[in-house]
């Protein structure tokens, strides 16, 4: 390059040579008379391995920083917390609740009873309810949603366990329904992403409060 501070290694005959330059990338050159063009295999070829495993070496470390954070970011993550009808304390005292047993096969245990109405056939109710498996994993609540469920009891428009532990509440109560397979979903349900599935006429289990009767005063008995 015509500079002091260069030095110029020459490798053979034909003035093959590479340059050291402070600060610089070294770089070669192989001239032949009279093919006026300039050939850079041996120094481009170590230039090239060498870009390739700096290549590599980023790739690795940026994957590695990815699982790491992604690694962390899901270990400080607390388990998600579902909003329920009935907490610890609640489940607690439902041990000593006696169960009811209908002749259907559908069994209930009163969470609380209601002081309204009970609803009659052909109603519409609001509800809010939470549905189970029987290990407890939620599948299905209308507290996830933020409103009660609204259907007119009595014309199938939810599964037969949870309409026939509906009709005989009362507005304000709450109730755990444990509702066998043939009363709950006898085709399955398949599951949302992180909900387990419900098997066909699989058991299943369901709290559910009754909010109100729209169109029936919550005085009339």
């Amino acid at each position: 390059i015509g500079s002091a501070s260069t030095k110029n290694l020459c490798a053979n005959r034909q003035g093959v040579c590479c340059a050291k330059i402070r600060g610089l990338v070294p770089r070669c050159s192989n001239s032949e008379p009279g093919l006026g063009v300039s050939r850079t295999r041996g120094c481009d070829d170590r230039f090239d391995v060498m870009k390739r495993r700096d290549v590599m070496g980023l790739v690795f470390v940026a994957s590695t920083l990815l699982v790491d954070s992604y690694g962390a970011k899901g270990a400080g993550l607390p388990p998600e917390e579902k909003p329920r009808l009935c907490d610890a304390s609640c489940e607690k005292e439902l041990e000593n609740v006696p169960m009811v047993t209908t002749e259907s096969g559908l069994q209930y245990k009163d969470i609380k009873v209601g002081s309204g109405p009970s609803p009659p056939v052909g109603f519409q109710v609001a509800a809010n309810y939470v549905a189970m498996v029987p290990s407890g994993q939620i599948f299905d609540s209308s507290l996830e949603k933020g409103l009660p469920y609204l259907f007119r009891v009595g014309s199938g428009q939810v599964i037969k366990g949870l309409e026939e532990g509906i009709l005989s509440m009362k507005v304000g109560g709450k109730r755990r329904l444990y509702i066998p397979g043939p009363l709950a979903f006898p085709k399955g349900l398949t599951s949302a992403p992180g909900r387990p599935r419900v098997a066909p006429s699989s058991p299943v289990i369901f709290d559910v409060s009754l909010e109100y009767i729209p169109g029936l005063e919550s005085d009339e008995e």
